[in-house]
């Protein structure tokens, strides 16, 4: 069985494959041995669990997830690396690799034909950078049955992903993540955990979905739409941003403000998710939609 944090060991399997490494695909190899073992552990996967991961690499995440769980189904949008994954992988009998792009797969259809005599489905991945949020917001916005989303991601990603509304660092995504699901930074990963080394350090968060939501919209549509506008422009008052984007009066902003028992001049950073979500139902009242 193959070392695959061990750098001389990826270099061989590269040149073996004819294999280069994408810097527009992301690709950054994790080299450090306690980084997927970690990932795994703290996942909750277990013997019953099936699992999707979103760009396996050469197959070290994927290892170690297929030790744990019952199936795992990779996704890997390189064709390159199918042979490699093909040879990394060859070991293990409860691995399926399709060479698929996760934001065109239908995944309810995967899940369907994978994980039926699974007890519960988990995604498990170290997510390339440039595509990390709307992964996340496809995964969360399927509303299909995940355990949890387990994910290494760049720190400053993780960091505005979990960071708890009504804070600083908190933004429209950080809401719509906190509508979905309970999400919590588990460890930090350094930049020189990979091969090639990223110019960033990385962290592993998780999302465990929501069994029940804390609040629920009279339009959902409409609370994403309040909380987009809110954060539209972080420098303006939520009053402004929102009166901007929906092309509405400041006094019918100012009424829905009011009616929320909420400052005319709060700034959306600091509005609570209770608060965040009673000024989408005054504003549902007051302002025309569709």
């Amino acid at each position: 069985m193959y070392n695959l944090t061990d750098i001389s060991v990826i270099k061989k399997i590269a040149a073996k494959n004819g294999f280069s490494f994408s810097k527009s695909l992301g690709q950054n190899f994790i080299t450090n041995p306690e980084v997927c073992p970690e990932i795994v552990r703290q996942s909750g996967i277990d013997g019953e669990s099936g699992v999707i991961e979103i760009g396996p690499g050469i197959g070290v995440l994927t290892r170690e997830i297929a030790l744990k769980a019952k199936k795992t189904v990779a996704l890997e949008l390189d064709t390159r690396l199918m042979p490699v994954l093909k040879d990394t992988l060859s070991d293990f009998d409860n691995i399926t690799v399709l060479n698929a792009d996760i934001m065109k797969t239908d995944i309810k259809r995967l899940i369907d034909e994978n994980f039926s005599d699974c007890r519960d489905v988990h995604v498990c991945a170290n997510l390339p950078y440039y595509i990390t949020s709307p992964i996340i917001m496809l995964l969360l916005e399927s509303r299909l049955p995940f355990k949890a989303i387990t994910v290494m991601v760049q720190k400053e990603a993780g960091e505005r992903l979990c960071a708890r509304v009504g804070t600083r660092n908190a933004g429209a995504v950080s809401v719509a993540v906190n509508y979905y699901s309970n999400a919590e930074e588990l460890f930090f990963v350094p930049r020189t955990s990979f091969m090639p080394p990223p110019k960033v350090d990385s962290e592993v968060i998780k999302l465990t979905i929501r069994e029940k939501k804390e609040f629920t919209p009279t339009d959902e549509n409409f609370f994403f739409k309040v909380v987009k506008a809110s954060f539209s422009q972080r420098r303006k008052t939520a009053r402004n941003c929102i009166s901007s984007f929906f092309a509405v009066p400041k006094e019918t902003v100012d009424k829905a403000l009011t009616e929320a028992g909420l400052d005319l001049n709060v700034r959306a950073e600091t509005l609570s998710m209770r608060e965040m979500y009673t000024l989408s139902e005054e504003l549902y009242k007051v302002i025309p939609h569709n």
